[in-house]
């Protein structure tokens, strides 16, 4: 036990001098504090324990001992954050009693003392003895905002002491009280810290955004922001970058791939991402955005001035390798973040080169990341509105979708949500189902017009071509009826003869001889009415007015047909019908006075309402489907419709909800395959 019955005692005088020096972080001055406890109050052992909660349940953790449990201990004492140090609580006598008293006294603003009795817990009675005691000390986290307002509690020290009297007691606790109390200059020392660093913080990203916001573009921003940062700092180089891809959010868990790209570059105007020294910066970007905090390199030591654990501990390959050109070079990345109604994302990279005097060092780093804290944003704002509508849109839905769903998963919540009600909409809301065909045009009523006999054309009536219109009984064609009239005058010449042989064998009594002439006489005769009907049949006539479709004789004009040669095919085109192919799976959907309608290929925007006339009982095979023939009326048919014209045609259906519509042929099929 230190002797500090008299305050000016070089023993308290160093205590006083080391709580009271300004330290690197918080971690060093407990280390500090937990020593000169034990030494004060003659502990055996002082253990600082961090209570994350006060509430019923939750266990102290043991963080920091002194005297340290061993050499390897005592070093990993010396670095790393504090919430991350682990210490084996089985190499620490009472450990329960400590972690219990620890538990009580957290959250409270007086030290306790307990008593020891083998492995009880037992609490301190001035008026009885006890073989040893446990001193525990809350340790607050902050200082005091208010009077009225109590210190939140950080957590515990607990002293094991040795058994002494009560005046002994006493004294130790009074003294460990007052050394407790220099938690209080801690916190206001590193909150003027702070405070000072957030002020010329705030004063330096003023005059940058100021610059910033006289330029035009993210681009003109971001080259502004590093030519007056880099001007301000007294450094060589800075230089920005962005995350790539929506949102400009880092995809998690994929170390490793370049995700942060260079938009600007102090002192260049023009960056080609070819440049080995762009590439390089790039590497070190992406180092730094991959650890997620700040890279310093050289980093600062582990302890002595100017440490930081947390500087210290991170990985500078491509840090190192962008400094490797000059042995004076220092490197510093810092990552921009934003916070949204999402949390804290990074956006992007800053990175700084000095081999002068600029303020690459411990404090010039808080200076850079408190300005950068404020600068960030006012970046992310300007690149946001250089992007294209439908990113901003998208940007914009996001936003409105967590306001109404929460910003936690809000495209998956919008998601399910809109699949919910596509479902319900699909259930519940119905619609004509319109199943399909596919047509072809036809005239309702055409005709063939073929070769009444065998003969020569000798010409043809005026306008008879393809396309042409005809009347009822114009004149088509005319075939030669030379030798037909010939054959006929020789017929009339042999009815007579043999007339007249007839009645002279009947007059001689040769009544067989006078029936053979008759006989030829009505040969004759029957040669003459054929002759007769053909020389008639001669002059071709249109059967129907309407067009011709088919059949083009200028270059067979004094040609000679067959009998049943095709010649002509004429159709009348104020009437045309659709004839649907309508698939076996939905014919017995169609009906009789069925409606719906028609687009032709040449005109798809066309639709011509139809009726259902006749529907053909027999279906015919073709591409492997069966299929029957569907005639069907037009209603006001356009004029440029011609015969054989293909297209598709829609049925009007029966009325039913979307989601049979849409599931019908799956289950039918479903259906088939499942039917035993």
């Amino acid at each position: 036990m230190i002797d500090l019955t008299n305050l000016k005692a070089p023993g308290w005088q160093r205590i006083v001098a080391d709580l009271s020096s300004p330290v690197p972080d918080d971690r060093t001055f407990l280390l500090r504090l937990i020593s000169a406890l034990g030494q004060v109050a003659g502990a055996r052992q002082a253990v600082l324990w961090l209570t994350p909660s006060t509430a019923e349940g939750s266990e102290a953790r043991a963080v920091l001992v002194w005297p340290p449990l061993d050499q390897g201990a005592a070093a990993s004492l010396e670095h790393g954050p504090l919430e991350a140090a682990h210490i084996d609580e089985s190499a620490i006598p009472h450990a329960a009693e400590c972690k219990t008293s620890a538990r009580t006294v957290a959250g409270t603003s007086q030290t306790r003392v307990f008593g020891l009795e083998g492995q009880d817990d037992l609490m301190y009675d001035p008026g009885q003895a006890a073989k040893g005691y446990l001193l525990a000390v809350p340790v607050p986290g902050s200082t005091l905002t208010d009077a009225n307002t109590p210190v939140p509690s950080m957590g515990a020290i607990t002293l094991l002491l040795d058994g002494r009297s009560k005046a002994a007691l006493q004294t130790t606790l009074a003294l460990v009280e007052v050394i407790a109390g220099y938690v209080f200059g801690h916190w206001t020392r590193q909150a003027l810290k702070r405070t000072r660093s957030s002020t010329a913080g705030l004063d330096l990203a003023t005059r940058l955004i100021a610059s910033m916001n006289a330029t035009e573009g993210f681009k003109g921003a971001g080259l502004q922001f590093v030519n007056d940062l880099a001007r301000n700092l007294a450094v060589d180089r800075v230089a920005l970058s962005w995350i790539k891809g929506p949102g400009n959010v880092r995809a998690k868990g994929q170390v490793g791939r370049r995700f942060a790209e260079m938009v600007a570059m102090s002192d260049t105007e023009n960056l080609d991402r070819r440049m080995a020294l762009v590439q390089r910066l790039e590497a070190a970007m992406d180092e730094c955005l991959d650890q997620d905090q700040t890279i310093l390199y050289p980093p600062p030591p582990l302890t002595g001035p100017g440490s930081d654990a947390v500087l210290s501990a991170a990985i500078t390959h491509s840090h190192r390798e962008l400094a490797a050109s000059d042995a004076k070079l220092r490197v510093a990345s810092f990552p921009l973040r934003v916070g949204d109604a999402q949390g804290d994302r990074v956006v992007g990279v800053l990175l700084i080169e000095s081999t002068g005097d600029g303020r690459i060092d411990a404090s010039g780093v808080e200076l850079v990341q408190a300005t950068l804290d404020l600068v960030a944003p006012v970046l992310a704002v300007r690149h946001s509105d250089d992007r294209i509508i439908a990113l901003r849109v998208w940007d914009w839905l996001l936003k409105t979708g967590a306001w109404a769903v929460g910003p936690k998963h809000t495209v998956w919540k919008l998601a399910g949500i809109a699949v919910m009600l596509a479902t319900l909409f699909a259930v519940f809301y119905t619609t004509p189902y319109r199943f399909g065909a596919p047509l072809e045009l036809q005239p309702r009523e055409r005709r063939t017009i073929s070769a009444p006999f065998d003969g020569t054309i000798a010409r043809l009536g005026e306008g008879v071509e393809p396309g042409g219109r005809v009347d009822q009984g114009q004149l088509l064609l005319e075939f030669d009826t030379t030798d037909r009239r010939l054959s006929a005058l020789e017929a009339q010449a042999q009815i007579v003869q043999y007339d007249k042989e007839a009645d002279e064998q009947l007059k001689k009594g040769a009544l067989s001889e006078s029936q053979q002439a008759a006989a030829k006489s009505k040969q004759s005769q029957a040669k003459l009415w054929l002759l007769e009907h053909e020389i008639a049949k001669a002059r071709v006539t249109a059967p129907i007015p309407g067009v011709i479709t088919a059949g083009d004789l200028k270059d067979k004009v004094g040609a000679a047909v067959k009998l049943g040669d095709r010649l002509f095919e004429m159709a009348d085109l104020t009437d045309m019908v659709v004839i649907a192919r309508v698939d076996d799976s939905d014919i017995a959907l169609v009906y009789i006075g069925q409606t719906g309608e028609m687009s032709p290929k040449s005109d798809p925007s066309l639709t011509v309402p139809f009726t259902v006339e006749r529907i053909v009982p027999l279906s015919t095979a073709a591409e492997g489907a069966n299929a029957f023939e569907v005639h069907c009326k037009l209603s006001q048919p356009p004029s440029w419709f011609r015969p054989g014209m293909e297209g598709h045609a829609k049925f009007n259906g029966p009325t039913r909800s979307i989601a049979w519509i849409g599931t019908r042929r799956i289950l039918n099929t479903l259906r088939v395959w499942l039917w035993w």
